[in-house]
């Protein structure tokens, strides 16, 4: 008997550690409008000496941010390897514009989980 996916432990697992990085990624501060200005403070070696007040919650964000974009970053890629047109095949009115689908859910392409991602990503 398939599991069904609200109860399975890895799909509920995977959902909150998701949340979680939603989360602490909401709760910090964004940086966007301050690194254009301290990309102009860049020393010799590189560096910008820094002096701020971080909040609880940008500690904790920064503490794992790297670690989770890239474990993102990794499922995203996963995934849209997997979610990849392919021609479908059969009869088509058009020769040059083959039928598409999905080599992983089979729906037409672009299929929802491709559509789900470039949307999130544009």
């Amino acid at each position: 008997m398939k599991a069904d996916r609200t109860t399975d432990p890895r799909h509920t697992r995977l959902r909150e550690r998701l949340e979680t990085i939603r989360a602490r990624s909401a709760k910090s501060t964004p940086w966007r409008t301050s690194t254009q200005y301290l990309a102009r403070l860049v020393n010799r070696d590189g560096y910008v000496p820094v002096r701020t007040r971080l909040a609880r919650e940008d500690l904790a964000f920064l503490a794992g941010a790297r670690d989770e974009v890239l474990a993102l970053a990794e499922l995203g890629v996963r995934i849209l390897d997997l979610h990849r047109p392919q021609e479908a095949g059969g009869i088509t009115s058009d020769p040059d514009s083959p039928i598409r689908r999905c080599r992983a859910c089979m729906w037409r392409w672009p299929c929802p989980t491709f559509r789900a991602l470039d949307e999130s990503l544009d």
